[in-house]
């Protein structure tokens, strides 16, 4: 959620018009990200996010935002996005695509205890099963196909030993994908992106997932793993804490119980969120786009977090 493309009140005065919403008294940029220009918008009827893509196309965009719209109406706390008075909720400013969404209660915990890794896990399990019927398919946008054109654009940069790292994971990740385990595993829409800094709690409750916007059709189980890798560990560290890893299998089994195709496949899944993620950072770190307000992460956090993954046994599914 960087800053690539500025918007003032005054590009508002007219555009905000065509929505409910009164006049708009306040934007502020968000800082926290990289992909899209996000901002907190306060208008005479409440506080939104306003949010322009600056990757995804206008023929992207509805299977992200009506997904949202599908969830919350199954009973999954995400952002609602607003229509405008056509009863479009993808509209066009400074030429891009953008929408609005309303802004959720609560703050994210970035310290999270057993409770909050318990809520997110029982609640991605609801997510998993209300998509079940969602109707739109859009591939994970980052799945192994982006991991295949990525690493040769990011291998000149690392040392040798992370470039046999590199290499290695890639070839061990290929083979998993071809495997009759892998093609065994359930899978639909998902968020793909579930770090904690895209949920919001009020105390212990959950009240909303949000930035769905890495969204795509792809196995639960990576979904799973996305969600482990960054609500379970140790940040200095990346090693797994038992008890909040406990919490949110548990939690999520309860709702929805993991096949015995997933118990084989758990610490190949656990690599892949891990490597996903240490390509992203790898790419935005050496190869970055110009933004405001954009500070890029730091790509040993997950490459620590695939060199543990891979030395250690996966903590037990169910």
């Amino acid at each position: 959620m960087a800053v690539f493309t500025p918007v003032t009140l005054d590009d508002l005065s007219d555009w905000i018009k065509q929505f409910p919403l009164g006049r708009a008294l306040a934007i502020e940029g968000i800082s926290s990200g990289i992909e899209n220009s996000n901002f907190f918008l306060t208008t005479e009827t409440g506080e939104f996010v306003l949010t322009i893509f600056e990757q995804l196309s206008f023929e992207q965009l509805p299977f992200y935002l009506k997904l949202m719209r599908h969830l919350g109406q199954h009973g999954v706390p995400v952002p609602e996005p607003i229509s405008n008075q056509q009863g479009e909720i993808i509209h066009r400013l400074h030429d891009k695509p953008a929408s609005i969404v309303t802004k959720l209660a609560g703050k994210c915990q970035l310290a999270p205890q057993v409770a909050h890794c318990a809520e997110v896990g029982r609640n991605m399990a609801k997510m998993h099963l209300a998509a079940q019927n969602f109707p739109l398919m859009q591939p994970n946008l980052r799945g192994l196909d982006w991991w295949n054109a990525t690493t040769p654009a990011v291998l000149p940069f690392l040392s040798n030993d992370n470039a046999h790292l590199l290499r290695a994971e890639m070839h061990f990740q290929a083979a998993f994908a071809a495997s009759g385990a892998y093609l065994e595993l359930p899978h639909g829409a998902i968020h793909a992106d579930l770090f904690r800094n895209n949920a919001m709690f009020v105390d212990d409750i959950l009240t909303g997932i949000f930035d769905f916007y890495f969204a795509g059709c792809d196995h639960w189980l990576f979904d799973v793993a996305v969600t482990v890798n960054d609500w379970c560990i140790d940040l200095e560290t990346g090693v797994l804490s038992a008890v909040r890893v406990r919490a949110l299998l548990a939690a999520y089994h309860a709702v929805r119980p993991f096949t015995a195709a997933e118990q084989l496949a758990w610490q190949p899944m656990l690599r892949a969120s891990a490597l996903r993620f240490w390509l992203s950072r790898l790419y935005d770190t050496h190869l970055p786009r110009a933004a405001e307000m954009l500070t890029p992460h730091d790509p040993t956090h997950f490459e620590r977090i695939l060199r543990l993954r891979i030395g250690n046994p996966a903590p037990p599914l169910y």
